[in-house]
């Protein structure tokens, strides 16, 4: 089978792990889900949010870094509601932004975004109990060792079903 009709069968099927993502204290009203979908070789990963934080002017839309990060829990404390969620998730020791769980941003419309793309850096059954993060600020996809992408805003564990 193709790529292409390997993608169209895909939608046919649930997903085969998702994060249902929720937005921090300071941020209660973000909302997402990403679903990962295993192809032959990769995985398909396809992301919706709602509630981003909107600067709603034409020129200043913020862009979200978006990570698969090596924890495997939302919880955290004052200074970083989600700070057990840890680094992200990078079993090969790779520079940022080659890490496995380096994925790319969230551009917001409205507060709303929608993101799909293949990747081969994971296979599903790596990630499955690992945190999802949503951050602030967009990814320079160079500082090291994780973008300057801000406060974690959002987080959801990588589980077989949305609970």
């Amino acid at each position: 089978m193709n790529f292409i009709n390997e993608l169209h069968s895909t939608f046919r099927r649930n997903a085969d792990a998702s994060a249902c993502i929720k937005g921090s204290d300071r941020y209660p009203g973000l909302k997402g889900t990403v679903e990962f979908y295993q192809l032959c070789g990769s995985v398909l990963v396809m992301a919706e949010f709602s509630g981003l934080p909107s600067e709603n002017t034409l020129c200043d839309e913020p862009i979200f870094a978006f990570h698969i990060h090596e924890g495997t829990s939302c919880t955290g404390d004052a200074g970083d509601p989600f700070a057990d969620a840890m680094g992200h998730y990078n079993p090969h020791d790779c520079p940022h932004p080659y890490h496995a769980g380096d994925m790319p941003p969230l551009f917001s419309v409205n507060g709303n975004a929608f993101l799909a793309f293949t990747t081969d850096r994971f296979w599903v059954n790596e990630i499955l109990g690992r945190a999802v993060i949503v951050h602030k600020m967009s990814d320079d996809f160079h500082t090291q060792p994780s973008g300057n992408a801000g406060e974690k805003i959002g987080c959801g564990i990588i589980h077989g079903k949305c609970r």
